[in-house]
């Protein structure tokens, strides 16, 4: 099998056939991995609104509306976002859909199983009320988790990104990673192609939820995997960066 005909197999779900599901670990009676990456209960977290607390501008935009001016912006102001409009990019990317004590599998977003393997960091360049700097989304408790401060990060994030200046010229950068092993538990090795698939949903519902706010965002699927995954301290092989996508007021 060539190169291209082996990333093209890749893409099929040929791969289902050989694998011997009775034998995966879910079915072998592991513990499923956490659906949240565990964090110092003492860290510095910062609530987010829930969908109760929204105003009615942000569910002002019907749907029809939002698909037919869906598109990929690169050109953002200066303008900041508010805390409300952060607390419902999140919630329409990753958030459960229903607070106080539902399952956290049960996202705003589908995923092969409900096995939701991605973790949200967020780079905030201009959050009215939140400090500039890197954070991690907690679907769970529906908050921001602060991780740190990064000297020069809009330049870092920049290089990272192969030069591609406009991903920090936004109010925030959305970055998702991949923890496998949550796919890989039911799935074993047909995992990876869905988790890519579950990615798809995940950008596309941050283009909708943009047209309702007036903001704009472009994915943004070629950067430096070792360099990323550095500036996010992740390990690159457990966890590693498999999407991001800048977003900003329209200028």
């Amino acid at each position: 099998m060539n190169s291209i005909e082996q990333y093209r197999y890749f893409l099929k779900d040929s791969i289902r056939k050989s694998i011997n599901f009775s034998q995966t670990d879910q079915s072998q009676g592991i513990s499923a991995p956490p659906v949240e990456k565990p964090f110092n209960p003492g860290s510095i977290r910062i609530h987010l609104h829930s969908p109760d607390q929204w105003s009615l501008m942000i569910k002002k935009k019907d749907l029809i509306s939002a698909m037919a001016s869906r598109k990929s912006r690169r050109n953002f102001s200066s303008e900041e976002l508010s805390m409300e409009e952060l607390s419902f990019l999140l919630w329409a990317t990753q958030g459960i859909r229903k607070s106080g004590g539902s399952n956290p599998a049960f996202r705003t977003v589908p995923s092969a199983g409900a096995r939701h393997s991605f973790e949200t960091y967020i780079f905030i360049m201009r959050i009215k009320g939140i400090n500039k700097g890197l954070y991690r989304y907690l679907p769970v408790e529906n908050e921001l988790l602060f991780l740190n401060e990064i000297e020069y990060m809009e330049q870092q994030l920049t290089h990272a990104c192969f030069g591609q200046n406009y991903v920090a010229k936004g109010a925030l950068a959305f970055v998702w990673t991949t923890i496998p092993y949550r796919m890989e538990w039911r799935y074993n090795l047909a995992a990876h192609r869905v988790i890519l698939i579950d990615a798809g949903h995940v950008c596309q519902n941050l283009y909708l939820a943009c047209e309702a706010i007036n903001a704009g965002t472009c994915a943004i699927g070629a950067y430096d995997q070792d360099e990323l995954d550095s500036l996010l301290n992740v390990d690159g092989k457990d966890e590693f960066a498999i999407y991001l996508a800048p977003v900003g007021k329209i200028k």
